[in-house]
């Protein structure tokens, strides 16, 4: 895209493997795994992965939850890489600490919104790779107790979150472009040593002095290796200051759950993943960029990661006072006013409904329900005139359902639906000409044992005529 802003995936491209290793989950899966294999795992480190399955119940359950990147740069209103991406001299740049006041009241608004939404957590950039610190730290002037604000804001968060019922997560960024060791710690030890010791004292401070956290959301680990992090007693500090947290992969280690970022891509067999996703073309707050994801868009994402065993981290970008862009609230409301009624069909969805979507639906699975989510409702179709299979007026049909349907009905409503089935498909009719939900309708088929589609297992089903060929 022409005149795109600097992002984490841009760079990836520009660091290279560098970049990659701290920004892609693919890559940190083939890059670092090697490293974490010839470096013995503590006894901590292995009973993290005993309790993983324990650990991520919940998350699992949850599977929609609200990011949030907002620091000094939403002052700006140029996104959360305007300090590297436009050069921007360090002590200009710590002007803008002075003019970030939020009103007291943002992260109420904030809560309040992922709850209408039916996110179940929330995770907030405690600091992003500007090195503002959103908390208060005796390592650093530079933080939001001793600046503009002179409040706690990642209290003002925790408070909020935990007043709506919902989870605690924290971003970190490794990466610091503020501190005088943040780029020579990749070629001087004795700055190695304090950058490190820096970083390993502000994580402790932020699992200690907010009560119980559920997520540590590390972000970019450039410029030096796990070893170099000392990224297993970090995270063996971590889970000793909290037992019940989880912590993703971004600072070189496996983690419990992977990160695809902007784009919806499932982990190995048996492996946790969440996608994280702008509702925009940006993370921190663009005053200019109206690109809003539709909510249809957002619920078939949603439905995809549900769909693959995984979770969806949907992000905020909040101005500098913490207003949420009137395009994020509206679209948010929309995708929570349809999850209170189709909610069933994500929370605790199972995974393995598909490997692939149809041409207006998708699928999610619970137990031996299979749910079948209608984003574009077939109504009528001219076809109906000639094909009896798609009378009477609006059909909807799905090949390769590999379990007997014992019962069909719409989830919002309740009616009870006809159905016809076969080896080849399931044929759902005498549904009304207009979808019964807005935007995405959900049907849900009971059926005999866990279902799962698979539209390419009926082509050797159907019986082939000759239609068409010569005899000659």
């Amino acid at each position: 895209m022409p005149n795109r802003p600097v992002s984490r995936r841009s760079f990836v491209k520009q660091l290279g493997a560098a970049g990659a290793l701290a920004c892609s989950a693919p890559a940190l899966r083939a890059q670092t795994a090697p490293n974490a294999a010839a470096q013995a795992p503590s006894a901590e480190v292995q009973a993290e992965r005993v309790t993983r399955a324990q650990r991520l119940r919940w998350w699992l359950e949850a599977k929609f939850g609200m990011f949030i990147h907002w620091g000094l740069y939403s002052v700006i209103g140029q996104q959360e890489w305007v300090m590297e991406s436009e050069g921007i001299p360090i002590p200009q740049y710590e002007i803008l600490a002075e003019h970030f006041k939020p009103a007291p009241d943002a992260a109420r608004t904030w809560a309040k919104l992922a709850k209408r939404a039916g996110q179940k957590y929330m995770v907030m950039t405690t600091k992003h790779h500007e090195g503002f610190c959103m908390f208060d730290t005796k390592l650093t002037d530079f933080n939001a107790m001793q600046q503009g604000p002179k409040r706690d804001l990642v209290k003002e968060f925790v408070d909020a979150a935990r007043a709506e019922g919902l989870r605690v997560g924290f971003y970190y960024s490794l990466m610091d472009w503020h501190h005088p060791d943040g780029a020579r710690c990749a070629t001087d030890e004795a700055a190695r040593a304090r950058f490190v010791a820096y970083t390993h004292g502000l994580i402790r401070e932020l699992m200690t002095n907010y009560g119980k956290i559920d997520i540590l959301w590390y972000d970019v680990d450039w410029p030096l290796t796990l070893e170099q992090w000392e990224a297993d007693r970090m995270n063996e500090m971590v889970f000793h200051l909290q037992p019940e947290i989880i912590v993703n992969n971004r600072n070189g280690l496996e983690g419990d759950f992977s990160t695809p970022e902007q784009r919806i891509q499932a982990a190995e067999s048996g492996r946790a993943w969440e996608s994280c996703m702008t509702m925009n073309d940006g993370w921190g707050y663009q005053q200019s960029d109206q690109d809003w994801k539709s909510a249809r868009t957002i619920i078939n994402n949603l439905t995809t990661c549900a769909q693959d065993g995984g979770n969806y981290l949907l992000n905020i970008g909040p101005m500098a006072d913490g207003t949420v862009p009137d395009g994020s609230v509206r679209v948010l409301d929309s995708v929570g006013r349809w999850l209170e009624t189709n909610g069933a069909a994500i929370y605790g969805a199972d995974g393995g409904a598909s490997a692939s979507t149809g041409n207006y639906d998708n699928f999610t699975r619970k137990g031996n329900t299979l749910y079948v989510h209608v984003y574009f409702w077939p109504g009528h179709t001219p076809a109906a005139e000639w094909l009896t299979f798609c009378r009477p007026e609006s059909v909807v049909a799905i090949g390769g359902v590999q379990a007997k349907v014992k019962s069909a009905r719409v989830l919002k409503t309740g009616q009870s639906l006809q159905f016809t089935q076969d080896a080849i498909s399931v044929r759902i009719v005498g549904l009304p000409l207009v979808a019964p939900d807005d935007p995405v309708s959900v049907i849900a088929l009971e059926c005999e044992a866990p279902p799962a589609v698979d539209h390419h297992s009926i082509r050797p089903l159907w019986p082939r005529y000759g239609v068409g060929i010569s005899r000659v």
